[in-house]
């Protein structure tokens, strides 16, 4: 009887192991640890995927409310089984296929299950903070607990760099996340090498927007009220499927109690206070490179377009993304993959990287080159300044000066990046 074999889209082949080696051995292969990690402000949940690389900094993400990060599991199938939901790596045993896997329904998993990012993750190990109990099978936290505030969930996460012998991160935020690590990047400029915010909202709640908050929590369910904040109406309307999977998520997977302190803790978020450096005057600003991301039909823009006006413009990268949501991590992975990794190349590593997947599709279907001063340039200039055209492969995206700076017209403005 014959069998129809079906092809494996896998981003990592390992070759057959060597006569003698142990399953034990090849587990190792994974390298993933995942610890609760106590701070000056309780507990926290930490996976750590790969080995940090000496100096180079690893890559450390915190999730937004109504989601937690990417749990990694390990998955034993027969060879010859199809699988290809979420695959980062695998080795062959014997006739067993060896799957490191993520799941599908949180923060990061379809950014990191992207193959233009799995190559990225080859030169970084990554780091994924869970917020205190928002991770799946969280205990309930005691009657009377009280919850780290904004700016304490930023003090806790020296304590995991130092343990695990972390010196420097490249930090990716959403929503409340991008809060915490740009309160941490604040703090500890020293820690921070870079920082790719997704729907950062600076500023602490309004009058108003807490009232609102308040009767959304009387008149809407919990999972309604996170849903709200993390798709726009449009996106609501036209991806019920996904909206549906994340409401699923909240219900069946998150500590419902444990939820409603983070968000109380989000709402009451002091403003951060940043503004715009300018010369002779001492300002509160970032120090790293910053690359601030929004869809264009996101509930956050205009809190994304008020931070981007804050930063230095020498620093600043503001990318919009068209045709996209909430949450542009889920629904355009290949694309925030692609300026991820032109932003690390700004910062001076993976210079020899291959074209991303998205570039070798445009140049293969004949896309036209669009070239602010004809080459690509990712090297620091003696002014500070970073080159933001990214095109000379092929890849189209347009860049204007952000209105930013109003008023300035002379002054340096930063770059608004539109794909």
């Amino acid at each position: 009887m014959s069998r129809e074999l079906q092809d494996v889209d896998l981003a990592e082949v390992k070759p057959l192991v060597e006569k003698g080696e142990t399953i034990t051995g090849l587990l190792q292969e994974f390298d993933v640890q995942e610890q609760d990690i106590e701070t000056l402000h309780g507990s926290i949940h930490v996976t750590l995927c790969g080995t940090p690389k000496g100096s180079r900094p690893a890559i450390l993400t915190y999730h937004d409310i109504g989601m937690n990060l990417s749990f990694v599991s390990l998955r034993i199938c027969p060879l010859g089984t199809f699988y290809r939901n979420g695959i980062t790596r695998y080795v062959v045993f014997r006739d067993w296929l060896l799957l490191r896997c993520f799941q599908d329904k949180t923060c990061y998993n379809p950014l990191f299950n992207c193959e233009d990012m799995q190559e990225i993750t080859q030169h970084f190990a990554v780091c994924h903070v869970d917020a205190p109990g928002q991770q799946d099978g969280a205990a309930s936290f005691p009657l009377g607990y009280m919850y780290p505030s904004m700016d304490q969930l930023a003090e806790m996460l020296p304590g995991v760099l130092h343990q695990f012998g972390l010196k420097s991160v490249i930090g990716m935020g959403t929503g409340a996340g991008a809060y915490i690590l740009t309160r941490f990047a604040l703090n500890n400029p020293e820690m921070v090498e870079g920082l790719v915010l997704i729907n950062v909202n600076p500023c602490a709640e309004g009058w108003m927007d807490w009232a609102a908050s308040k009767i959304s929590g009387w008149t809407q369910a919990l999972p309604d009220m996170v849903v709200s904040h993390l798709f726009g109406k449009e996106e609501m309307q036209n991806n019920v499927e996904v909206v549906h999977t994340y409401h699923q998520h909240i219900i069946n997977d998150m500590n419902p109690g444990n939820l409603h302190l983070f968000i109380n803790a989000y709402n009451s978020r002091r403003d951060l206070e940043i503004e715009r450096p300018m010369p002779g005057v001492h300002t509160v600003t970032l120090q790293c490179p910053a690359l601030l991301v929004v869809g264009d039909s996101s509930p956050a823009v205009d809190a994304v377009v008020e931070c981007n006006s804050k930063l230095d413009p020498t620093k600043t990268t503001l990318l919009k993304m068209a045709d996209c949501g909430g949450l542009p991590q889920i629904s355009q992975p290949a694309k925030l993959a692609e300026a991820f990794k032109y932003f690390v190349q700004g910062m001076g590593y993976m210079p020899s990287a291959s074209m991303t997947r998205l570039m070798r599709s445009r140049t293969a279907s004949g896309s036209s080159v669009t070239s602010l001063e004809g080459t690509r340039s990712r090297s620091h200039t003696s002014e500070g300044t970073r080159s933001r055209s990214h095109t000379s492969e092929g890849a189209r995206l347009d860049i204007t000066p952000n209105s930013g700076a109003a008023g300035n017209n002379a002054g340096p403005k930063s770059m608004e990046v539109s794909c």
